[in-house]
């Protein structure tokens, strides 16, 4: 009774085998080829046939040179995750974003790689980008191909085949193509095929020989190259709109009740941390861009986390009466069950209020930086036009639409 299905089995096997096998040896032929360094060998893998999900989804993660001379692109980065969420928000049907990151040095700097594995928790992952200063480097090439590894190999990626997974590498310096023990972009950029995720190239500055791998890691991640001044060229505007987004984000925040077990509010308690950061530390502008993205339907996992009382209550997953006390919140658990059904209940009509004035404010804040980019010239060069015509090009394969003004700034 058992023969078919292994029977079935090897010949799935080795289906896979044929398929990826080659396109792998090609990769290892073409680092040893061009490099004359000793090749890398992986073993095939097949990946499984998961049925489609019906929301479309993202997930993207940002592969960042964090040298000294990265000091302009980084506070770029800083400023521009929100609005970069947003554009990718603004589909047809909203998706599910999911983002993380890669920062990369060299060896003998004071790493060589951090990473902050793939999670719909921005909050958290920006909290982490905001500590990221550049330092080091200053020696010509860097740890591209560990960074580029670590991103393909170590962040978690879904096995979706209709997920949209995609990768920005951005430096100014070319790889170190004679560390011996690497393993050479060509090799990591042909498993990223493998998984199904592209892999874009944006390059800071002017540096010829990183052009060279910069377009040639692009051709072979079936994406695209980009060059941007040093600074990353982003579209950076102040709005009249930006202080009071600034404000009502942080009221939004307050409308959350985080409940669950110790384990679980252990992991909401630090996630409000990042929030409590991201307010204290970050411009107004981004905090103004973050309020945009968390009122947006796929910013919801963002803002709430996954045991927010006032969503799991107004959803009806969740009935309030029958919650351990000690699993709600301190400021709940005094108090009468009529008294907790009231509380929760003005918080979802304020958190409403709030999320309908956000909206509001963000159209016109939109409507706003529209306008004065059209006036500088459309901003074709910048950071901001470059990326939104990569996403938009890309998502498209995998049902995702955009419209002529879906860019956000």
């Amino acid at each position: 009774m058992k023969t078919k299905p292994l029977t079935i089995g090897l010949l799935v096997a080795t289906v896979a085998t044929v398929t990826y096998y080659p396109a792998i040896q090609e990769a290892i032929a073409t680092t040893t080829k061009r490099f004359n360094t000793p090749p890398n060998v992986i073993n095939p893998v097949a990946l499984p046939s998961i049925a489609p999900n019906q929301q479309p989804q993202i997930e993207v993660v940002f592969v960042l040179d964090t040298t000294g001379s990265m000091g302009g692109l980084i506070a770029a980065a800083k400023e521009k995750i929100w609005s970069i969420a947003s554009t990718m928000a603004s589909a047809q049907t909203a998706p599910i974003i999911k983002m993380g990151l890669v920062a990369y040095r060299d060896r003998g700097d004071a790493y060589v790689t951090q990473t902050i594995p793939l999670s719909s928790d921005l909050d958290s992952m920006y909290a982490k980008l905001m500590d990221f200063q550049a330092d080091g480097g200053g020696d010509g090439p860097e740890s591209v191909n560990q960074a580029l590894h670590d991103a393909v190999d170590n962040m978690g990626w879904s096995q979706n085949s209709n997920t949209y997974k995609v990768i920005f590498l951005v430096g100014d310096a070319p790889p170190h193509m004679d560390y011996q023990d690497d393993i050479k972009y060509p090799v990591t950029v042909a498993l990223a095929k493998q998984k199904g995720i592209i892999v874009n190239t944006i390059q800071c500055g002017q540096d010829r020989s990183a052009r060279d791998d910069w377009q040639h890691v692009a051709s072979l991640g079936q994406g695209s190259y980009f060059q941007v001044e040093q600074s990353g060229n982003a579209v950076a505007i102040a709005t009249p709109y930006d202080k009071k987004l600034a404000e009502l984000s942080s009221k939004l925040d307050n409308t959350r009740l985080f409940y669950g077990n110790d384990e679980e509010k252990a992991k909401l308690a630090s996630k409000k941390a990042a929030t409590d950061k991201l307010h204290k530390e970050a411009s107004t502008e981004s905090q103004a861009r973050r309020a945009t993205f968390n009122a947006s339907a796929s910013g919801k996992a963002n803002l709430l986390g996954e045991n927010d009382l006032v969503d799991a209550v107004a959803s009806g997953r969740v009935k309030l009466s029958s919650l351990p006390k000690k699993s709600l919140p301190e400021s709940l658990q005094a108090m009468p069950a009529a008294a907790q059904e009231a509380f929760v209940g003005n918080a979802k009509k304020e958190r409403s209020e709030l999320e309908s004035e956000i909206k509001q404010l963000s159209e016109q804040r939109n409507d706003y930086l529209r306008q004065k980019v059209v006036a500088d010239g459309g901003k074709e060069d910048s950071l901001d036009a470059k990326l939104y015509g990569a996403i938009r090009n890309q998502a498209k394969d995998k049902g995702m639409v955009y419209g002529s003004d879906s860019a956000k700034y």
